[in-house]
């Protein structure tokens, strides 16, 4: 029993960071009445801490096996664990917001280095056994993430949230510390800095575009000169990453038509899958009047779809039909389990969600089992790290991009309806409807009004949603059709394809058959 005593301490730090990815969703109301916030504030405080983990994955991987790896991983549980503390002690959004981003540079420090730390402690069936084991608490975190938050919201304080990180970061670092050894990984070059910092600022701006692009006006100079200045930082982190010695991302993996389908299935998956999960829990809240704990329970029948579905798909699918079918179909599930949320309206209760959130969760358990273990098999064992690396960043930035871009067009899609419900200053109970304040913007008319602005309110909610289902299943119809064009199956013997480990035989990459259904979030 002792010898599984490291892979507790690699799997708690795990849980913790992939649970505070979701488990922000059903505090969102709590945190708006309570530090008064605006609709940009909330979708900062969800969108920062993706967005810092998508920048760092790969360069906190080259550091972990530079530095070693177990003392990135203690080092990132330190920095979670600190930010958790400033988070919870926040007073007003912007500092909840700025130490949500070092979160994500403690998540990323952990995230990069778990795989390594897990590959250099076990072998053999053991390794299987270990990579199963983090597979399962992974997507057990994915799931429990929007139902912890809503218990420890509603009996105690949002606040909650991020406390309950630090007794969870002590047992970590104790059992880090007493048994994980350290271990190191290639050196090849050093830090690529320079593009860190480009595609740093490329994801950021980028971000901060569409977010504050309904405060500073959609054609205005600000809004065009950010998103202007992303489009610069791109093109110079493509110029960096060609001509590095040693860069984050060798470009020339894209000229594999797999891999290139993998990461773009792996970008759109998360925003047409996860990223409504905040709107939809201020729908259900705010609108619906749900406690955190009820709504947070709402999202079940996705995660339990997804988790049954990966475990029954891997072990009968895998070996019999072609990872193409596999991403690609599951992407056109997750579309065909937004569109099907479209049917949400004035009167719907939050029953109406359930059959295309469980549509989506069936997509969600197809595509995702194979992602890491297709991109590997394609590019080569050799560069087993960067490509895991990669198609996680791209899940990531998904994530970000996915609650800005959704962010948009709910926003708009709510404006919308209350322009025509003809109720006065209808901009700025469109941008408190948005921010949560749905029950305050009811409460401030009269008895005579309040009929009336309820049903505003609903209809309003409605509009949003279903502009924001629509663009999730465009982005999910687009991925899944782009991977089945794209993706092939990998030759089993060390081809074109690269998939041969050394040595001879098929490509195997310490377990990664399981280390994708981990990096799920």
């Amino acid at each position: 029993m002792r010898k599984w005593l490291p892979l507790v301490a690699v799997c708690l730090g795990t849980f913790m960071l992939l649970v505070d990815v979701t488990i922000v969703t059903v505090a969102l109301p709590d945190m708006a009445r309570s530090l008064h916030t605006t609709f940009a504030d909330l979708q900062w405080v969800m969108d920062i801490y993706a967005l810092v983990l998508a920048a760092l994955l790969l360069a906190a991987g080259s550091l972990g096996d530079r530095a070693g790896h177990r003392k990135l991983y203690v080092a990132g549980l330190v920095v979670f664990a600190g930010a958790s503390l400033a988070c919870g002690l926040a007073g007003n959004p912007g500092v909840l917001i700025a130490f949500r981003a070092v979160q994500g540079i403690g998540g990323a420090a952990m995230l990069a280095t778990t795989v390594a730390l897990i590959s250099h402690l076990y072998s053999g069936r053991d390794l299987g056994t270990a990579f199963g084991v983090w597979g399962a608490v992974s997507g057990a975190a994915a799931a429990a993430g929007p139902i912890m938050g809503g218990l420890l919201t509603q009996h105690l304080d949002w606040r909650w949230i991020f406390f309950v990180n630090l007794p969870i970061s002590v047992l970590a670092v104790a059992m880090t510390l007493r048994y994980v050894g350290e271990s190191r990984g290639e050196r090849r070059g050093g830090l690529d800095l320079p593009g860190l910092v480009t595609f740093t600022a490329a994801a950021g701006l980028a971000t901060y575009a569409l977010i504050k692009g309904n405060d500073y006006g959609w054609g205005s100079a600000r809004t065009i000169g950010v998103f202007a200045g992303a489009g610069v930082a791109l093109v110079a982190w493509i110029a960096v990453e060609l001509k590095g010695k040693a860069p984050m991302l060798d470009l020339s993996l894209f000229r594999r038509g797999t891999f290139t389908g993998v990461m773009i299935g792996a970008l759109l998956l998360s925003g047409a899958a996860f990223s409504y999960f905040a709107y939809e829990s201020l729908w259900l809240q705010s609108t619906l009047g749900m406690g955190p704990v009820t709504a947070g329970l709402c999202f079940l029948p996705m995660s339990g779809a997804a988790f049954l579905t990966a475990g029954l798909g891997g072990r009968l699918l895998a070996d019999r039909v072609s990872p193409g079918l596999m991403i690609g179909g599951g992407l056109l599930l997750i579309a065909a389990g937004s569109a099907a949320q479209m049917a949400v309206g004035t009167g719907s209760s939050w029953t109406v969600l359930v059959p295309g959130l469980a549509i989506s969760g069936v997509g969600v358990g197809l595509a995702t089992p194979t992602l890491v273990s297709t991109a590997v098999a394609a590019v080569g064992y050799q560069r087993a790290g960067m490509a895991s690396g990669a198609v996680n960043t791209a899940r990531q930035l998904g994530n970000a991009l996915g609650i800005a871009v959704l962010g948009v067009v709910f926003h708009a899609g709510l404006t919308s309806s209350v322009r025509g419900s003809g109720v006065p200053r209808p901009v700025p109970v469109a941008d408190a409807l948005a921010a949560g304040q749905g029950e305050g913007v009811v409460a401030a008319g009269g008895p005579a009004q309040r009929p009336v602005l309820e049903h505003m309110t609903h209809a309003a909610f409605a509009s949003g949603l279903q502009s924001v289902f629509l663009a999730a299943a465009l982005m999910g119809a687009v991925g899944g059709l782009a991977v089945l064009a794209l993706v092939r199956r990998p030759s089993t013997g060390g081809g074109h394809g690269g998939g041969a480990k050394p040595g001879g035989g098929q490509a195997e990459w310490s377990g990664s058959e399981s280390v994708p259904v981990a990096m799920e979030l």
